[in-house]
């Protein structure tokens, strides 16, 4: 071999033994960094992981709470295991001094010490205690018994039966081990601090107490669907109630029913309940379901109008009239 051969093979050798030690370094690090070192937490640490949030950025939130030592890492660790799309949402515990393997198996696993939960607006009471124990937040039968038999609250001066109504639709970090009485406080808080900062005055201009509209904006919610008609709603609930009609609110009947009913039919129409709006005048006796902002808006600032009667068109929206032939009118147009 010439000199210029010899030459080669040496710096190929030398460039093989380079790349060797280069990766055999970076091994040692990632290495010491996901599975040895421990120096973060310096302490227990609580984080919220938002929703939504894509990996790098539960990385880089990590790192800002003082979790994570090695950022990259740990993506490079959660890439090469491909769980990079499987941590949880939520607000974790993190103790002391954890590996970031131990914080990428606990956000992975779920090992959340709250986690979110979105309750929709219009559910009923049960219906909130189940979705509560459908993501294991506890028993729907103690959640049940906490929102429709310890009592209500004190609002306006008037002490509620239940806390139906009065449990705000939206999304909550809840942690795991809260009581249902905990949680019905969480969402109770919530629900007052939705209310207008002059309910009260609002609801005796409508000739109610707060209650009595939160009942109102009970039934908005079930019977619309389109946020700008659950103001002329609620001008037709109010219209009626002035002139002592009949509410007639399907959605108050269907309330009656431990079992959801599709379609109200002439037999349901007779069920001799408080909540049959066909056959006992004046507003049900407590609310229906839990209005969400807009139908709360709605019930304490309805439009002004001469409505006295609206049916559901197939688009989502509502044909409001005045009189019962006009009605009827609607009723043939979008209903059959």
């Amino acid at each position: 071999m010439n000199r210029a051969g010899r030459a080669l093979v040496s710096l190929a050798f030398a460039t093989i033994v380079g790349v060797g030690v280069i990766v055999g370094a970076a091994s040692l690090w990632f290495r010491d960094a996901v599975y040895v070192d421990a120096s973060l937490p310096a302490e227990q640490t609580d984080v919220v992981i938002p929703r939504g949030s894509s990996f790098g950025q539960v990385a880089g939130l990590l790192r800002d709470k003082g979790v994570l030592a090695h950022p990259l890492a740990f993506r490079l660790l959660a890439r090469l295991r491909h769980v990079d799309n499987d941590v949880k949402a939520g607000e974790y515990r993190f103790p002391a001094h954890q590996t970031s393997d131990a914080v990428l198996q606990r956000i992975v696993r779920g090992e959340q010490f709250a986690i979110w939960v979105t309750l929709p607006e219009g559910y009923t009471a049960r219906e909130i205690a189940q979705a509560l124990a459908g993501r294991s937040l506890g028993d729907a039968g103690l959640y049940e018994r906490t929102f429709l038999q310890a009592g209500g609250i004190s609002i306006d001066g008037v002490q509620t039966p239940n806390l139906e109504g009065y449990l705000f639709p939206s999304t909550y970090l809840i942690p795991i081990d809260d009581s249902p009485a905990a949680v019905a406080k969480v969402l109770v808080d919530q629900f007052r601090r939705e209310l207008p900062p002059d309910a009260a005055r609002r609801a005796r201009a409508l000739g109610q107490t707060v209650p009595g509209v939160v009942t109102v904006a009970s039934l908005v919610e079930r019977e619309g669907k389109a946020d700008e008609d659950r103001p002329l709603i609620a001008s037709v609930i109010y219209n009626r109630l002035r002139l002592g009609m009949p509410l007639e609110v399907d959605a108050s009947i269907e309330y009656a029913f431990p079992e959801h009913h599709d379609v109200i039919t002439k037999r349901d129409l007779e069920i001799d309940s408080p909540y049959n709006t066909y056959r006992h005048l004046g507003l049900p006796p407590t609310p229906i379901a839990n209005p969400g902002k807009a139908s709360l808006d709605a019930a304490f600032a309805p439009a002004e109008s001469d409505y006295l009667y609206y049916v559901a068109k197939p688009d989502g929206h509502s044909a409001f009239a005045k009189t019962l032939q006009e009605h009827n009118a609607n009723v043939e147009r979008y209903l059959k």
